[in-house]
């Protein structure tokens, strides 16, 4: 007979499959997967990154550099550092600020607030501010305007309106009177003859028709 204590062949099988199983599931007998290293972010693109600022910077020194011109402007003694309210409402008019809706009574209410007859940058920029609020308009948008309206001058001549006067008032063609008598019919002055009655020294009578005719017909 065979010993009872030996073991017989199922429960050898059964304690393998439980070994390998054990196998299985023991955490330490599995290797650990790598974690995976986040990719390092790309640097953005040069000027991405600062492109509105840097071009809210561009602008300002834009703007103080207009503002140091028109601070100048009719002042040969300016330093450049203080603007008068005539010189800003030449600036605002020639950036087109000055419209319907802003008008100089507007910004002179606005400009005596600072209560000053010259006001220094940072103050002007508070007078800006100030009027851009009450008049519901965007800052941003008055400064870009006046940072690249130019340098001061006159922009706004319409020289085609004095050269229509001139050419109006030099049409011969239009004059009257004792005016219309002093040009020929091509427009070209008669000289004294235009302007004095001449006595006809001819010898023929006032008013006859037949002048120099007799040789031409004799």
């Amino acid at each position: 007979m065979a010993d009872e204590n030996q073991p017989n062949g199922t429960d050898v099988v059964d304690k393998v499959a439980v070994e390998v199983a054990e196998m299985a599931l023991d955490p330490k007998d599995t290797p650990a997967a790598d974690p995976k290293t986040p990719e390092p972010a790309k640097p953005a693109a040069e000027g991405e990154t600062n492109g509105a600022t840097s071009g809210k910077s561009t602008s300002s020194v834009a703007f103080k550099e207009q503002f140091k011109a028109f601070s100048k402007f009719g002042d040969t003694k300016s330093d450049g550092k203080h603007l008068t309210l005539s010189q800003s409402d030449k600036w605002m008019k020639q950036a087109k600020v000055i419209d319907k809706k802003i008008t100089t009574t507007d910004t002179g209410i606005h400009f005596k607030k600072l209560k000053s007859m010259k006001l220094t940058y940072d103050d002007y920029n508070k007078f800006l501010d100030d009027l851009a609020k009450t008049k519901k308009v965007e800052l941003e948008e008055i400064k870009s305007k006046m940072a690249n309206c130019g340098a001061p001058g006159v922009h706004n001549a319409t020289p085609g309106k004095a050269a229509d006067t001139v050419a109006r008032l030099t049409d011969t063609s239009k004059y009257t009177g004792s005016h219309k008598q002093r040009f020929d019919e091509t427009g070209k002055g008669k000289g004294i003859a235009g302007r004095k009655d001449m006595v006809d020294q001819s010898g023929y009578v006032s008013g006859y028709g037949h002048k120099n005719t007799y040789d031409k017909t004799h």
